[in-house]
């Protein structure tokens, strides 16, 4: 996805946890913050406590939102990520995309990825892997500063 781009419909989840939302949930009121990760990547898990964060901190600020990306055939097991996601403590509605239609519509390609979307719902930073929290930080803020 290329900056300023639309945010995508969010359409095709296999399976929704933690409650469903549409885009229109999501665009209008406050910034967006959406990561992709998946319960075979160890790095997600590392960084879920950072998302974590700011989900608490930014409760009243900012939407959060998660996508579970399978990267494997082991991946798609839906109980196993219902567990993962208790143990990492990820309430946030879960985007449960086996089909990889999400994951496609945002043409991403890696876990852990971040988009952050200002309030009209348009791309103002993405970012994959696990590291560069603090620049996450510094993007997710500016936006919030709008």
């Amino acid at each position: 996805m290329k900056l300023r781009t639309p945010m995508p419909e969010l359409e095709g989840a296999t399976k929704w946890l933690n409650g469903e939302l549409s885009r229109e949930d999501l665009v209008g009121d406050k910034p967006t913050l959406i990561h992709f990760w998946s319960v075979s990547c160890g790095m997600c898990k590392e960084a879920m406590p950072k998302v974590n964060e700011f989900r608490d901190e930014y409760a009243d600020r900012l939407n959060v939102m998660a996508v579970h990306m399978p990267r494997s055939e082991k991946d798609l097991d839906l109980d196993q990520i219902e567990e993962v996601a208790k143990e990492h403590n990820i309430d946030q509605p879960i985007f449960v995309d086996n089909e990889h239609k999400l994951t496609d519509a945002f043409e991403n390609q890696y876990v852990p990825a971040y988009y952050v979307f200002d309030a009209e719902g348009n791309l103002r930073h993405f970012q994959a892997g696990g590291s560069g929290m603090k620049m996450l930080e510094k993007r997710v803020n500016r936006v919030l500063g709008e």
